[in-house]
């Protein structure tokens, strides 16, 4: 059931998913160097549109799971589905905003060191969580009107875990933590149905 979920992402997010890969293999320089070559100059409307249909398949997910699902553990850290959930609307809001700041050349001097593994509100339900997730997508279609032409240009985030990427690489890699999440989803929705 997993799998197969996988590979219906793979048909809408088929760089974010084809880049995710290497994580799932433990491959990790493999991830790094999809990323590159998948998230270049011209690559934003392609991959706003994988991002646009991660959303919807992270939205599916909260309307899939049943009410008392989002206060069981997450798979991430000790955090329940739902911090899970807001954690990674909020991650790829931070990670297309800080590349379009980059990009537009609005990159803040006094710009925070990113802090990974925040979870999200705990509490919240499925209305909130979807609430979370649209609003996040309504910021990343911004944010990735400023670095369409700049895909290519370096972006001074520095996450500890992942280094600095380009513009457009933030881009992609938002939508590999998006499926890295959704992948735990999957797993916690394939456990309830057993």
């Amino acid at each position: 059931m997993v799998d197969q979920r996988i590979a219906d992402l793979e048909r809408v997010a088929p760089d974010v998913v084809a880049a995710w890969r290497g994580i799932d293999e433990g491959q990790f320089l493999s991830v790094r160097r999809e990323v590159r070559r998948r998230a270049g100059a011209g690559s934003t409307e392609r991959l706003l549109d994988q991002l646009e249909s991660l959303a919807a398949a992270i939205v599916a997910m909260v309307d899939e799971l049943p009410d008392d699902a989002f206060d069981l553990p997450g798979g991430e850290e000790d955090w329940t589905v739902a911090e899970a959930i807001g954690h990674d609307a909020g991650a790829r809001a931070g990670l297309v905003m800080a590349a379009g700041l980059a990009a537009s050349g609005r990159w803040p001097a006094d710009a925070p060191t990113v802090v990974p593994g925040i979870p999200g509100s705990s509490g919240l339900g499925r209305a909130n969580l979807v609430r979370k997730i649209e609003q996040s997508q309504r910021i990343v279609a911004r944010s990735a009107r400023l670095v369409a032409g700049h895909e290519e240009e370096p972006c001074p985030l520095d996450h500890p875990l992942v280094g600095r990427l380009r513009c457009g690489e933030w881009l992609l890699f938002a939508g590999v933590h998006d499926v890295m999440h959704l992948e735990q989803l999957h797993r916690i929705a394939a456990g309830l149905e057993a």
